[in-house]
């Protein structure tokens, strides 16, 4: 199975562009829209060779294949609330609650950003990039990093050495800058480390979340090589 013959150019980059909203995002973490405009502008490339690395094993030719949505399994509550205590399923439900998000809620804003730019459905890399978006928010449980400002930042830099995606090292250099100047040294050390263990997990796009879902969380992160985060409880105290 290959996509080289797709009729889907690789997505062209927008450098100035991401420089104007990560500015925007240093000012208010809150924005989540800019990261959205950050991704779209330099994570073309990278959403391309993660979905060709994708096709080159055999459960990701089928996951690709298949083309299965997340956003929908992660917000079915019925669904979600089958899973047993413990599992991945349970902790994300319970987070996610906690947090007053969904999955919908974080394509919304997605979606938002794309504007007058409708993105085929049926291309390839759209799914692709609709799915890393779709888990972004189980990598939150998955890797131990809260909602916070520093979380978020962690998370970003553990999503770069995740996935290659600009747009994610961009967003960490920028925080990591931020946080150097402002002498916040801890969280410097934090950011590092969410890159670095990210370098160390296995490859988390290529897995499917629909089992995952129901791994105990402590049993999936020792499988994914997800190392405790050491930093960031320190930093974010």
């Amino acid at each position: 199975m290959t996509d080289l013959a797709l009729p889907y150019p690789v997505p062209r980059l927008y450098p100035l562009r991401a420089l104007r909203a990560l500015r925007a995002l240093l000012r208010d973490k809150e924005d989540t829209a800019k990261v959205f405009e950050i991704m779209r502008a330099l994570n073309g490339g990278a959403t391309v060779k993660g979905y060709r690395r994708l096709l080159r094993t055999a459960p990701g030719a089928e996951l690709a294949a298949a083309r299965t949505e997340m956003a929908p399994i992660l917000d079915d509550d019925a669904g979600m609330a089958k899973f047993a205590p413990g599992t991945v399923g349970a902790h994300y439900f319970a987070w996610k609650h906690a947090e007053g998000l969904s999955a919908e809620g974080l394509a919304e804003v997605s979606r938002s950003v794309n504007g007058a730019q409708p993105i085929d459905p049926a291309n390839p890399y759209a799914w692709f990039g609709r799915r890393t978006r779709d888990i972004h928010d189980l990598w939150h449980v998955l890797s131990g990093y809260g909602r916070d400002g520093l979380g978020e930042a962690s998370l970003v830099a553990f999503s770069f050495a995740q996935t290659g995606g600009m747009g994610w090292g961009f967003i960490a250099l920028g925080a990591a800058v931020q946080a150097a100047k402002q002498r916040e040294f801890g969280a410097l050390r934090a950011i590092f480390e969410g890159w670095r263990r990210g370098r160390r997990a296995a490859w988390l796009l290529g897995e499917d979340y629909r089992h995952v879902l129901g791994e105990d969380l402590e049993s999936a992160r020792r499988r994914l090589r997800i190392l405790p985060a050491r930093a960031y409880p320190l930093a974010a105290t």
